[in-house]
This record gives structure tokens, C-alpha cells and sequence, in this order.
């Protein structure tokens, strides 16, 4: 249930990932994630009145309020710096690297003693390494210090918010996503009154903008309950296979050629889940 829960995570990721950094081309990255952010605390506010879920806020470490926060503030830098990276048009720096960033949940839940059974971090690294090739690392043309710089950015607030929402979710995974998203909110409001607009997106955009937001709270949601039914290392890995997502819709929608080290790491990965699965 758990590793279902992760990989489809792993789906509503990549598609928002796919659409928002398409956006980018046009909008400002911090515009798109933004308003996008914003739907998403409509769409968490939607879920706690028809599910009923809703729970008392502390500053313990032990509720959901403060681990929400940072994941917040964290998951928004992360994913401003990821569209702003393709926006650059160096996918193939940008989103490998910022792939890596399961590693920090990942090492923080063996560092709290969890230990997966020996098949199982065999499949997590056949996965790990399926995803981060199917993102189509390529250095050709050199490195520029722009997309490399966003590209750590995203890495660090991606695994940072990954390691809160575990975090947060073992008290409650919706309002920890809720509150993440009011945290996104109040930095959107702060940037919207900063540069006085909302990004001038076209009323066509908003569907997008919406769907994209629902995808990312849902996304976020799926994987912070996934992280309470089992062990959060191989949760954290399911939901990490995100790029692969990304890549397929790129290639079918937008008719990019896949480059062979991509179609390794979609082998990769499908062959690391089965091994988990097995596990």
C-alpha cells in the first residue's frame, strides 16, 4: 500500500513538474509557483472540511504545525529554483541533479535506524540510479553556473521538504500539507505585494495553474501518508522516480527525442521497483 501510495506520488509529481516548468518559458518562475501554491491551499482546505480532519496546532516538534512550516518555505524554494533551472532549457543538468535530492530523507531515516532488508536497498539503488538516468543527465556544451546553482537549490529544498513532510505527517499528513501550503501562500501575498502583480497569466493558463497545484498538494499528501505505512526510506525512494514521469511527457507531448541513457533508466527503475516489490 505504502510503495502504491509513493508511486503515485511519483506520477502527480512529474506532471506538475512537466506543465510548470512549461509555463516557465513564459511566466516568471516565481509567479507560476506561486499562484500554483495557492490552489493548493484551497484544494487542502477542500479536503480537511469534507474528511473532518482537522487537528489542534502546537510548537511541539511532535505535531504537525512546525514540521509544515519549514517543509513550506523549504518545498517553495526548491521548486521556484526547479523551474527556473528549466526555464534555462539544461534539463538534462537541472534535473538530474536536483533528483539526488531524495538522499537527504533517505540518509536521515537510516541515521533514526531504519533497515531495509538487504533485496530492498538493492531495488532502491537500481531505482535511485533508473531515475536519475532516466532524467537524461548531460554535460555536452559545457556547464554553466546558472542551472547548476538552481539545480542544488532545488535538490536541498526538495529533500528538505520531503524530510518535514515525513516528519509532520507521522502526527497528521493532511493538515501537514495544508499547513505547508498556507506557508506558500503567505509568501506568495508578500510577493505579490512586492512586485504588484500576479503574474499577468492569461485566463487559459488557469486551468493549468490549478491543475498544477492540485497535483503537487495531492503529490505531497500521498507521499506523507505513504511515509506512515511502512518504512519512509522506501517511500521516499518510490516517490523519487518522479522524473521519469516528466521525461515521458515530454517526449509524447512536446516530441522530444529520449537519449538512450533515458530509456536505460526507465529499465532501471520499473526493474528496482519489481526488486522491492519482491523484497
Amino acid at each position: 500500500m505504502a510503495s502504491f501510495l509513493a508511486l503515485f506520488s511519483s506520477l502527480l509529481w512529474g506532471g506538475a513538474d512537466f506543465f510548470g516548468g512549461n509555463l516557465t518559458k513564459r511566466y516568471k518562475a516565481l509567479a507560476v509557483t506561486a499562484v500554483s501554491q495557492s490552489f493548493g491551499l484551497l484544494f487542502g482546505l477542500i479536503t480537511i472540511l469534507l474528511a473532518t480532519a482537522w487537528l489542534q496546532p502546537t510548537l511541539s516538534w511532535s505535531n504537525y504545525f512546525l514540521p509544515g512550516v519549514f517543509a513550506g518555505i523549504l518545498g517553495f524554494a526548491g521548486l521556484t529554483a526547479f523551474y527556473a533551472g528549466l526555464a534555462t532549457g539544461r534539463m538534462g543538468v537541472v534535473s538530474p541533479i536536483s533528483s539526488l535530492s531524495v538522499l537527504i530523507p533517505l540518509t536521515i531515516a537510516f541515521i533514526n535506524g531504519e533497515k531495509p532488508t538487504t533485496v530492498q536497498l538493492i531495488g532502491m539503488a537500481v531505482a535511485l540510479t533508473g531515475a536519475f538516468c532516466a532524467s537524461g543527465p548531460e554535460i555536452k556544451g559545457g556547464l554553466s553556473p546558472r542551472p547548476l546553482i538552481y539545480a542544488v537549490i532545488a535538490a536541498f529544498g526538495f529533500g528538505g521538504a520531503i524530510t518535514f513532510i515525513a516528519i509532520g505527517s507521522k502526527s497528521s499528513a493532511i493538515m501537514t500539507m495544508t499547513t505547508m501550503r498556507f506557508s506558500t501562500f503567505i509568501i506568495s501575498l508578500l510577493l505579490f505585494a512586492r512586485f504588484k502583480t500576479t503574474g499577468g497569466f492569461a485566463k487559459r493558463d488557469l486551468p493549468i495553474l490549478i491543475g498544477i497545484g492540485a497535483a503537487d498538494f495531492f503529490g505531497n499528501l500521498l507521499l506523507g501518508v505513504a511515509t506512515t505505512k511502512g518504512l519512509v526510506s522506501l517511500a521516499v525512494v518510490m516517490g523519487s522516480l518522479f522524473p521519469i514521469v516528466t521525461a515521458v511527457l515530454a517526449f509524447k507531448f512536446l516530441h522530444e527525442r529520449l537519449h538512450k541513457v533515458q530509456y536505460l533508466g526507465v529499465l532501471l527503475a520499473i526493474t528496482g521497483v519489481v526488486i522491492i516489490a519482491l523484497g
